[in-house]
């Protein structure tokens, strides 16, 4: 069992987001890597600090993670951010990396799966990202399956995202989740999206139309004791979605690359990612910054109801 003394050797908390989880207010947290890794430098750095500014608007308080100088993170300076988004070899940490990256006293961008963990410790529950990881086309051969999985089996954290990219195998992924246990939300939806597009052909589990409904379901599931988190699923909105044949075609494309290139790994999704903004003219990063902001508000608006039904 982990005492208290022992986590703190490890972690720093901004001042603004410990004054907010001792008083019981909303609290959302924020991954690093779309900072590290996700975007290019400065796009990076000025929506990092716009998606924190959108959950100030709609009524909570930011806690991005990350690594830095081996200290776990719990909510970051400005200028840490754009440390982060302008600075090489920071390493795109998940959840077996973290021990290495404290322990050499080095610079980590969390993903979704590490990002979980800090959120955890910290006492935090409600998280915004852009997709969630899932499992690879061509996992049957490859057994590529991203730790955010497994990490959402037990991790008490829910993720608001706008589906899982769609360089991955959806329906596999959605196999997954529902063998782990995993509850996946369709906000306002009834089909699961698939990050650049609205629809993947595949159901969520339960469609819920507000965030109090959200919120009242992540209490009952935690009340409960009832391990793990949950997936919110909230599609990028109408006018920012991309054309369904354009981002597919892209998508084709970049994974036969990375495939005559050898790239395996951890460095898929961000390779893929780069290719499918090259192949798309830029339209897919201006896409990808549109949903992560209409995630951070819908997580916000979650964390108000989630934190007032705690409160009562």
């Amino acid at each position: 069992m982990r005492s208290g003394k022992q986590l703190e050797q490890y972690i720093d908390r901004a001042k603004v987001v410990q004054q907010a989880l001792e008083q019981g207010m909303p609290v959302v947290a924020l991954e690093s890597t779309i900072i590290s890794h996700g975007m290019p430098y400065p796009k990076n750095v000025e929506t990092a600090l716009l998606v924190e500014e959108t959950v100030r608007q709609n009524g909570a308080v930011p806690a991005t993670m990350a690594i830095i100088g081996g200290r776990l993170k719990v909510g970051l300076t400005t200028e840490e951010i754009r440390y982060l988004g302008s600075t090489d070899g920071i390493i795109k940490t998940s959840r077996r990396d973290i021990p290495f990256v404290v322990a050499g006293r080095k610079d980590g961008g969390t993903t979704v799966a590490a990002t979980m963990i800090l959120a955890d410790l910290a006492g935090i529950k409600i998280f915004a990202t852009g997709g969630i990881g899932g499992v690879h086309r061509g996992a049957t051969a490859s057994m590529d399956v991203s730790a955010d999985l497994d990490e959402l089996a037990v991790t008490d954290v829910a993720v608001v995202c706008a589906g899982a990219k769609s360089i991955l195998d959806i329906g596999l992924t959605l196999e997954y989740l529902e063998t782990k246990g995993v509850p996946v939300i369709g906000y306002g939806a009834s089909e699961f999206p698939a990050f650049y597009t609205r629809e993947s052909g595949f159901k969520v589990d339960y469609r819920l139309d507000s965030p109090e409904e959200i919120a009242a379901v992540l209490k009952a599931k935690w009340d409960l004791g009832l391990k793990g988190g949950a997936i919110i699923a909230n599609p990028i909105p109408a006018e920012f979605a991309m054309d369904k044949a354009v981002i597919d075609a892209a998508i084709d494309q970049a994974i036969q690359e990375a495939g005559a290139r050898g790239i395996k790994g951890k460095e898929v999704s961000p390779f893929l990612l780069g290719r499918v903004k090259d192949l798309t003219g830029g339209d897919s990063l201006a896409s990808n910054i549109q949903l992560v902001l209409n995630n951070a508000a819908l997580a916000a608006r979650i964390a108000v109801s989630f934190a007032g039904r705690r409160a009562a």
